[in-house]
């Protein structure tokens, strides 16, 4: 399936996208899998305070020791479906170097293999070049051959794999995000 302009875009997290966000969040929970990237797993209990924090985090505040600033956007179809999440750290520390990369990025299960991730990142690289990074870095486990179709589709190319203390091997890819 191929999307079509102005079928999604990627949105702030906002309080107006609370029901869709909740469905989003308790489907990806029912399925099972790990959250993907990792502030879709935040319990949006407390909505608004999941949304202040992500903002913070944006802004540069109230950030974890040892964390990044970082942007998360949902993507959001026409009709007001979240379908899937991304977030863009706004610098590399050596563990985001290795395995963490500037972009995570995920999509629900439900929502799988209909062109949406391609999208997501394409836009994720737009909004990357916005924030003033040059060349995205986004890594994908070795096993993980959709999301490494949907970067190479991005314009990704291959650098050194990474391989972590358990053994898994991480694949690294760079993106120009068009910010020169």
């Amino acid at each position: 399936m191929q999307i079509q302009d102005g079928e999604v875009s990627l949105v702030e997290p906002a309080e107006a996208l609370r029901e869709p966000y909740l469905a989003f969040y308790e489907e990806w929970k029912a399925s099972g899998e790990p959250f993907v990237p990792w502030v879709t797993e935040m319990d949006p209990a407390d909505f608004g305070v999941m949304i202040q924090t992500l903002h913070g985090y944006a802004r540069g505040t109230d950030i974890p020791a040892g964390w990044v600033s970082s942007s998360t956007f949902w993507l959001v179809t026409a009709d007001k479906r979240v379908v899937g999440a991304v977030n863009i750290r706004h610098r590399l520390t050596e563990r985001l170097l290795h395995s963490g990369g500037h972009i995570g990025y995920g999509i629900v299960p439900s929502a799988r293999r209909q062109g949406y991730a391609s999208e997501l990142l394409k836009q994720a690289l737009l909004k990357s070049a916005e924030l003033g990074i040059e060349q995205a870095l986004v890594v994908c486990d070795s096993v993980n051959t959709a999301s490494e179709r949907t970067i190479r589709r991005n314009g990704g190319i291959e650098d050194s794999e990474y391989i972590e203390e358990d053994g898994n091997v991480i694949r690294r890819f760079w993106i120009g995000t068009g910010n020169k």
